[in-house]
């Protein structure tokens, strides 16, 4: 007998989910960059790490955010351009490189091979501007060596260190939580100096560029702080017109807890961490439909994810990959999708090595964490039509004032059918699902399903010897006569449903 039931409204659109909703974000912090994704120790070849390379590209990354992070707003871009042997080594006051945690950047990986990076894998570049130590001089002219066509002196640097062609970036960040490390701004202060910088970076698109560019400001999870910024923005002479495009947050859960160590009620407290995701979206989106009336602004999640103890600055915030971790994962963007009319982009943290990474690396191999997995199964929905999915399903009280829904699940169509994921949030039971599609009747014929981690306890770690066991497996679904699906998810699974 089946626990939970969701129902998908297929004709009840929400939006487009973006590609860029499966974002991602890699910074000068730890092994992320040196030695996860760069060998700045070698003259061979490029200098990439092809493993870690090739398992990005299989990914189908849509964008990615770099440097930073803290990292960005101590980070001077010229320092990165140019024949290496020339490049400064520089301090940076936020983030020490490797687990010898030396306060010093080697500028060996810059600008032009981070955006060669994205070219390998077929990645949008998301570039995070110095608003905290840097100036708009600074910033405007990184635009116009990445993008201008022209006979400038930039221009011709660009061309001089191997790309004749402009790069395109269109997606630039003014500044990296300037309310903490990017400065210890208020909301009127950032909202000032965002405004000089957009003054500057945002008239290049009328003049030097022939496409648009995408400005990002600075949020923040205490919301006050949002609409203090949005209204002091309103306030200039900009009139009706916002000098942005999108309005980012970070979201991190998991700071007390030591997966290995817990128990289940404590995985349900973190699940419920995670879903927390829900509430900062709408009241963000509510800071901006109150103030920003006259322009659609989009959010951005441009950091989040699980972030343990175990990642400190003494190893370069390295954590265990874990099944608990990538179910998060999946909570989350199911809660992303059901959001696709106002969230725009997202960037989970952080690509390689650090954080709740995808992939993961040592000196020789390179592997695919559990979260990576989740990511490759909820591929389908890029670009589709979100629909509104009903789900009924028992929960479980986590403290005074929340509950855990044990069953999650998000759905979209597009020119294959409908796709719909499920996530088993209990991490004790088993759990019977039906799903029926509303308006449609189905046969088995027309229905595949896949499942991870069915056999997988929730704090697994991965590691090279076993990554290859966190694949999808097939699962079995039946139609009955009505045309409902049913399922039986174990404890702590992910699944996805195509529906042809």
């Amino acid at each position: 007998m089946t626990d939970a039931h969701i129902t998908v409204h297929t004709e009840a659109t929400i939006d487009r989910i973006a590609p860029e909703v499966h974002g991602h974000f890699a910074e000068h912090l730890g092994r992320c960059i040196y030695d996860g994704i760069w060998h700045g120790d070698r003259a061979d070849e490029s200098g990439f790490r092809e493993d870690t390379v090739s398992l990005l590209a299989e990914l189908d990354l849509p964008v990615l955010r770099w440097p930073g992070g803290c990292f960005a707003d101590d980070y001077h871009w010229e320092d990165g351009i140019g024949p290496q042997e020339d490049r400064p080594r520089r301090r940076n006051l936020f983030w020490a490189q490797g687990p010898e945690e030396t306060p010093e950047e080697s500028n060996a990986f810059g600008t032009d091979e981070f955006l060669e990076l994205c070219e390998r894998i077929g990645t949008e570049p998301y570039l995070a501007a110095n608003v905290g130590s840097g100036d708009p001089q600074e910033a405007t002219d990184w635009v116009e060596y990445c993008n201008y066509d022209g006979d400038t002196e930039l221009a011709d640097r660009r061309r001089k260190n191997g790309h004749e062609e402009p790069y395109g970036v269109r997606y630039w960040g003014i500044g990296n939580e300037n309310w903490g490390c990017g400065g210890q701004m208020t909301p009127e202060q950032y909202a000032r100096e965002y405004r000089r910088f957009a003054t500057y970076v945002g008239t290049t698109d009328n003049l030097l560029l022939d496409h648009d560019l995408e400005l990002i400001a600075c949020g923040f999870e205490g919301h006050e702080w949002n609409r203090r910024f949005l209204e002091e923005v309103n306030g200039s002479p900009w009139g009706a017109e916002f000098p942005l495009d999108h309005l980012t947050l970070h979201h991190y859960y998991g700071r007390t807890m030591t997966v290995a160590e817990a128990d289940e009620d404590k995985y349900d407290r973190f699940l419920a961490d995670a879903l927390e995701m829900e509430r900062h979206i709408e009241r963000m989106a509510g800071a901006i439909n109150a103030v920003a009336t006259t322009r659609d602004i989009g959010v951005i999640i441009d950091e989040w994810g699980a972030w343990h103890p175990e990642a400190t600055a003494d190893n370069g915030l390295e954590q265990p990959g874990t099944v608990l971790d990538a179910l998060s994962a999946a909570a989350v963007l199911d809660i992303f999708n059901d959001n696709s009319d106002v969230v725009t982009m997202t960037n989970i943290a952080q690509t390689v090595n650090v954080l709740q990474c995808l992939v993961e690396t040592d000196a020789d191999d390179a592997w695919a964490r559990p979260t990576y997995r989740v990511f490759d199964l909820y591929a389908p929905h890029k670009g589709n039509d979100a629909v509104r999915t009903t789900v009924s399903t028992p929960a479980r009280a986590v403290d005074d004032d929340r509950e855990l829904p044990l069953i999650g699940a998000s759905s979209s169509t597009g020119d294959d059918g409908t796709y719909v994921t499920l996530t088993n949030l209990d991490c004790r039971s088993a759990h019977d699902i039906d799903i029926s599609l509303e308006g449609t009747t189905l046969d088995e014929g027309a229905v595949t399903a896949e499942i991870l981690f069915a056999d997988q306890e929730p704090e697994l770690e991965v590691g090279p010897d076993n990554a290859d066991e966190f694949t999808a497996d097939d699962l079995a679904i039946s139609v009955d006569g009505d045309g409902a699906l049913t399922a039986a998810l174990p404890p702590a699974t992910v699944a996805a449903v195509s529906i042809r």
